[in-house]
């Protein structure tokens, strides 16, 4: 009789405590981050169930179905990335952090009910649809160009910034009278453009995250080109091939005079698994590995990664594998800093590691035949198009050389 009663007790404990836990309601949410003191980061997410909600950035949809209760809070994992949001529920509001632990980062993070991610009281005073040459942190040593690409329909606006290592990534917002605001939010990165705009100039700032922010002009160039992605890293004189023996996750070191390469034509993925751009590269990489399979074509990527320990590092790599379906060895070039003069260390026939990620192409001797820097991803529209002909195009030669 006793055990009945302590039973009995228990589930009625258990169920006290099932009827306090808080989950998140299904509906469209508007998120902020707060990047300083006045200024926040809005994103947007749909909650479809319990366990899984979808980000929206623009056409771009991520799905998220990692999502846990614990006690008070609700812990959403980003997928492929290792950040997490840790938020605390009440009223269908969100209140808590978005967390990356490899980089000792949190962000004050809050959600509530809402179905626009900018609001707007004005109508746009111009239309900045097109190309704008920029210049992010001008005049000063740090100074770099960038291609601003840009659709607007009334006061919504849509597009990305190209540089010549990678794209900021959909960004998503609208033109309020003479302000724009234009953010993206992806799990790694967390974007937030502001400008006072006119019809032939933007001037604004840039903030990632709560951690960095610069200032960036632009004007209306609808001529203006980056530098040639193949111009940018190069062998340095006296080099023909690429070297290097690093270690899969078996411990099993891999390098370029493997059977598995020989006589093989060989694309060579210097990435990180932290890197957004990276990640849509090898979702590219990945797929055209598996719709090539009988050619004579072998991938490899370096992971250069912030993780402070191998088997951080390797974890994040499984992660990025299983995630992507990645087929091909990933091994790991450097932990514990993304550092791009490190990681020009461990490549020293390499002028420079301008960036995460680059692609080296080495043919079937094994010679180095084009290094290509950086990556623009499918937010690059007609470049992300043009890109895939030109790669696909090069290694059909390289095949049947």
């Amino acid at each position: 009789m006793k055990r009945i009663f302590i039973i009995i007790i228990s589930v009625l404990a258990i169920s006290c405590h099932q009827d306090t836990t808080e989950f998140l309601y299904f509906g469209t949410y508007r998120a902020n981050l707060q990047v300083d003191d006045i200024t926040t980061l809005p994103f947007v997410f749909k909650v479809k169930d319990a366990n899984t909600l979808e980000i929206y950035n623009a056409e771009e949809v991520i799905t998220v179905d990692e999502i846990e209760y614990k006690n008070d809070s609700v812990f959403i994992q980003m997928p492929v990335f290792e950040s997490y949001i840790k938020a605390k529920i009440k009223d269908r509001k969100l209140t808590g952090q978005y967390i990356t632990e490899g980089k000792d980062r949190s962000v004050p993070f809050t959600a509530a009910p809402a179905k626009t991610r900018f609001e707007t009281t004005k109508k746009p005073n111009t239309n900045i649809t097109g190309s704008w040459e920029t210049t992010f942190s001008p005049n000063t040593d740090d100074s770099y160009k960038a291609k601003g690409i840009f659709t607007q329909n009334g006061n919504t606006v849509t597009g990305t910034f190209r540089t010549e290592t990678g794209d900021y990534r959909y960004l998503d917002g609208v033109i309020n009278g003479d302000q724009m605001q234009l953010s993206t939010f992806d799990g790694a990165h967390a974007f937030l453009f502001t400008a006072t705009v006119t019809d032939s100039t933007l001037n604004g700032a840039f903030y990632s995250g709560n951690h960095w922010k610069e200032p960036f002009t632009a004007f209306k160039n609808e001529n203006f080109e980056l530098k040639a992605a193949d111009s940018l890293t190069y062998l340095k004189d006296g080099y023909e091939t690429l070297a290097f023996s690093f270690p899969d996750e078996n411990g099993n070191l891999i390098s370029l005079t493997d059977d598995r390469f020989k006589d093989k034509v060989v694309v060579v993925q210097i990435m990180g698994t932290w890197c957004p751009n990276c990640l849509d590269e090898s979702n590219y990489y990945a797929q055209y590995y598996k719709d090539i399979k009988d050619k004579d074509i072998e991938f490899v990527a370096l992971a250069f990664e912030y993780a402070k320990t191998e088997e951080t590092a390797f974890k994040n790599i499984k992660r990025l594998k299983d995630r992507v379906g990645i087929n091909y060895p990933i091994v790991l070039a450097q932990t514990g800093t993304t550092s791009k003069s490190k990681a020009n260390e461990k490549l020293p026939m390499l002028n420079h590691v301008l960036s995460y990620p680059t692609s080296i192409f080495v043919d079937k001797t094994g010679k180095v035949r084009k290094i290509h820097t950086g990556f623009n991803g499918p937010a690059t529209g007609d470049k992300f198009i043009e890109f895939k002909d030109e790669f696909t195009t090069f290694m059909n030669m390289l095949i049947n050389e």
